[in-house]
């Protein structure tokens, strides 16, 4: 999700500082205008808006702490976390962050193609006027919604992706049973694309849909780790089927299959 970012970035006349931990990955935004930096440190270095969009929690005290990226953040700086880490680990990272430096947290709904078109839903969870500094460039990334304080959009994104996540593992058990009937599955997709999992449906034949296996179990395990004890039966079997999956980069799709 990281380079059709700062390519919608750089398309909306954003100067942009890219960084990967696998360097090859953030080569080719080169030629797109980006400057490439050396380090994490050196990427958040001088600049007014630093965004961290990684696989999770480990990765992003890697890059911002072990790596230096937030000690290296200016006073008057904002980071602003995109990756799905949840509402807990985000307000965490706010007494380590150097005074001065404010944290807004932007997880985002859609994939790699609303990515590159602008299409993404930027969930947005901070102090107003960070908000407000940060929201031009959220915008170019497509429709913001503001959803509280700090951590209220990790929160709200694991809500929606506890949705997609169990709805796509019901699509799953609904094929199941059409197969059990010996009903079509191209007829069945068609009936099921006129009801209640319709987008879902419809999601299995659309293109830039990149959401692995490894990363929907991820932010499941976050959701039912919220829930505690609380009976979740569909969010557990979810999550039991999604153990399954041997491929864990696959797009979360291959459940159906």
């Amino acid at each position: 999700m990281g380079t059709p970012i700062a390519r919608r970035l750089l398309a909306s006349g954003y100067q942009v500082i890219a960084w990967n931990r696998t360097p090859e990955r953030a080569a080719p935004l080169a030629a797109d205008g980006a400057t490439l930096a050396a380090s994490a440190a050196d990427a958040a270095r001088d600049a007014d808006a630093v965004i961290t969009m990684l696989t999770d929690g480990s990765a992003v005290e890697d890059v911002l702490f072990a790596r230096g990226a937030a000690a290296a953040l200016r006073p008057g700086a904002c980071l602003v976390e995109m990756s799905t880490l949840g509402p807990d680990a985000v307000r965490a990272l706010v007494s380590r962050l150097p005074a001065g430096v404010d944290l807004v947290d932007a997880p985002v709904g859609g994939s790699v193609g609303a990515a590159a078109s602008g299409q993404l839903r930027v969930l947005a969870g901070g102090e107003p006027a960070a908000l407000d500094r940060v929201e031009p460039v959220l915008s170019a990334l497509g429709t913001v919604r503001r959803c509280g304080g700090l951590g209220a959009g990790a929160a709200m994104k694991l809500v929606a992706n506890t949705a997609l996540v169990t709805a796509v593992a019901a699509l799953a058990d609904t094929l199941a049973v059409a197969r059990a009937l010996g009903v079509d599955r191209d007829a069945a997709l068609d009936v099921i694309g006129a009801g209640a999992l319709g987008g879902v449906a419809g999601r299995l034949g659309g293109s830039g849909s990149a959401f692995s296996v490894a990363l929907a179990a991820k932010d499941l395990g976050l959701a039912l780790r919220a829930l505690g004890a609380t009976p979740a039966p569909v969010a557990r079997g979810a999550a039991d089927t999604l153990s399954t999956v041997e491929n864990r980069g696959a797009d979360l799709g291959v459940i159906v299959q």
